[in-house]
């Protein structure tokens, strides 16, 4: 049997107005306050009395006068109604409410009215607060997170990049081991095949003087090919480790120096005609010794790839904002693709003639010019030859 439902006594209009769980408010349309419920005195510390007749406007905060003269207020005009408006009141003691507005404009008994009802939104402030906290927090920790992320990926980057250097170091490394034990085990061996034939007894004693002298500018001319092939490998090693280098500028004679380091040259390639020419005049700023190296290392390689009975010259010239030194031989010129990466390291002129290097001579030649502020390159056709030209400023502003 169903349970039977006691109606509820019939209640006051006027106590529910009073107690009700919001805070209830009549204005003329003007907003001066003509009634107001006892929660809403209450929540704002006054007595009803002293409520009435009150602007509401004068109950807001600065922010909230302007909020309501510029846009609730027009709103509630032009479309009767508003809701869920946040705005703040202050305290009878000077605290600030927050609170939610919902309101409408109607006419009564002829004459226009507005009815508010308003909430405490303390509890909806907090929320708003803690959400607001809590979106800041995230979005802190979601950029820490990607930083972290950042900072992990560049140092993978680090990782991967210090790897592949190791890798090619180690490549490198295991490649000039093998060159080096090959390019030395030449002029060693020589040497030491010279020594064995000096030790030989000779009846005759002029041809033993001939063979000795030839022996002994044997040994000349291999000491000189190690030495070269020594000096080329510690430049490339201070280059490779990042020192640059070094060079010490000082004013002088290029064409004297030239000269001087041709004649040395000609000792150590007996039989080979070597020239040196000398074009205009001029003051020049250099490393005499890595000039030196230099011409060296390019009349080297010139008598080494050029042809055996063809003449090598060397050429100075100075222009007027430029100093020249080229040197030219003839012979078979070089494969286009090989000259692409014929100042690179651990390049060879030839793999298939028997004649070997390490491969360091023409880039030592390219960082000698480069630490003049100049540079070097290369002409090779069949009709004309091969001819390497050092192109650098006639008065350096910085060595390396």
């Amino acid at each position: 049997m169903p349970m039977r439902i006691e109606p509820l006594p019939a209640l006051d209009a006027d106590l529910l107005w009073q107690q009700a769980a919001c805070g209830l408010l009549v204005t003329d349309d003007a907003g001066v306050i003509t009634r107001a419920n006892s929660t809403f005195a209450r929540w704002l510390g006054y007595d009803q009395e002293q409520l009435l007749g009150r602007p509401l406007h004068t109950l807001l905060t600065m922010a909230g006068r302007i909020f309501h003269q510029t846009h609730w207020a027009p709103l509630l005009h032009v479309q009767g109604s508003i809701s869920e408006v946040k705005l703040e009141l202050l305290h009878s003691a000077g605290q600030r409410i927050p609170m939610m507005l919902n309101a409408i404009r109607r006419q009564h008994h002829g004459v226009m009215i507005q009815e508010l009802s308003l909430f405490v939104a303390e509890d909806r402030h907090r929320y708003e607060r803690e959400l607001i906290n809590a979106r800041l927090l995230a979005e802190e920790r979601l950029e820490h997170q990607l930083m972290i992320e950042q900072v992990l990926n560049e140092t993978q980057q680090e990782l991967r990049e210090a790897h592949a250097q190791a890798e090619r170091r180690a490549e490198l490394a295991e490649r000039m081991v093998g060159i080096v034990s090959h390019d030395l085990r030449n002029p060693l061996s020589a040497i030491r095949m010279a020594a064995d034939l000096l030790q030989r007894n000779e009846t005759d004693e002029r041809q033993a003087l001939e063979r000795h002298a030839r022996m002994v500018s044997h040994i000349g001319n291999s000491v000189d090919r190690a030495q070269r092939l020594i000096t080329d490998l510690l430049d490339f090693t201070l280059i490779q480790v990042g020192r640059g280098l070094p060079v010490t500028l000082a004013p002088l004679d290029l064409h004297e120096l030239v000269a001087n380091t041709v004649e040395e040259l000609r000792l150590t390639f007996p039989g080979r005609e070597l020239h040196h020419e000398r074009h205009g005049a001029g003051g020049f700023l250099g490393d005499a010794d890595r000039l030196y190296q230099l011409l060296g290392n390019l009349v080297a390689n010139a008598m080494a790839y050029g042809d055996s009975n063809g003449t090598v010259t060397v050429s100075t010239r100075f222009d007027p904002h430029s100093v020249i030194l080229s040197v030219h031989n003839v012979g078979e010129p070089l494969p286009e693709q090989a000259q692409v990466h014929l100042f690179e390291p651990m390049t060879r002129g030839h793999q298939d003639d028997g004649r070997h290097n390490l491969g360091l001579g023409l880039f030592i030649v390219r960082e000698i010019a480069r630490a003049h502020q100049g540079d070097v390159a290369v002409i090779s056709t069949a009709d004309m030859g091969t001819t390497f030209v050092v192109r650098c400023p006639r008065s350096p502003e910085h060595g390396g």
